[in-house]
């Protein structure tokens, strides 16, 4: 009996997760279709990039908003909200980028690189067996530490400290990719809606962060 009882538990757990999964997956797909439709909008109509305080409000307000209704159906209009004011904000930056030589394979290569990445990191985590719980405290540590430093390469204009950065983001959200994955795999995560906003930014970063390192590396 009681071992029926821990099979049916087992089950209903596998269940449970892989709905998870599946519902992170779509809401992932639609929240970066949307956000793709805001940079293209942002892009058409050559709207001026909002400024890093306004981007930092709008951002930090946004992920607060979808993290308390994240349980609600009133989270998923944050979740949109959230991921289409990220696509506007990248809509400037984008179209600086194909105003210069080589700009458009630039962009191109840098957005392979970020689809290759994520397909691949997220294919290794939902297969292996490894753990990668160790993770979830040095990757907090090692993007505060990034996102301070950015902050300082920005408002003190340093270049080579911004590359940096953007070397860093890298590694760090390949490391939040493997570690958010394998998170709603093993019930760790069990939110969909959060689990697609972590997935999300870090597919946003990894991509602006190569595209500043590609960027750099075409006009040498």
């Amino acid at each position: 009996m009681n071992a029926n009882v821990f099979t049916s538990e087992r089950i209903d757990n596998g269940l449970a997760t892989s709905g998870v999964l599946r519902n992170t997956y779509l809401l992932l797909s639609l929240t970066l279709g949307f956000a793709a439709v805001t940079a293209g909008l942002s892009m058409a109509f050559n709207l001026p990039h909002p400024g890093i305080l306004l981007t930092l409000a709008g951002y930090f307000g946004l992920l607060y908003l979808t993290s308390r209704f994240r349980n609600q159906a009133l989270g998923l209009v944050f979740v949109f909200g959230l991921t289409g004011f990220m696509g506007y904000t990248l809509g400037p930056v984008l179209n600086a980028y194909l105003g210069m030589s080589g700009g458009p394979q630039t962009v191109m290569t840098a957005l392979g690189a970020t689809a290759i990445t994520f397909v691949g990191l997220s294919g290794y985590a939902l297969t292996t067996r490894r753990d990668f719980g160790f993770l979830g405290g040095m990757l907090f540590v090692g993007i505060l530490v990034a996102f301070l430093a950015g902050l300082g390469a920005v408002l003190f204009e340093m270049p080579a400290l911004s590359l940096a950065v953007s070397a860093m983001f890298v590694l760090l959200m390949s490391g939040l990719i493997l570690f958010e994955t394998q998170q709603i795999v093993r019930g760790g995560e069990t939110n969909y809606i959060m689990a697609t906003v972590t997935l999300f930014v870090a597919i946003f970063n990894l991509f602006t962060s190569l595209l500043h390192l590609f960027g750099f590396a075409s006009q040498e």
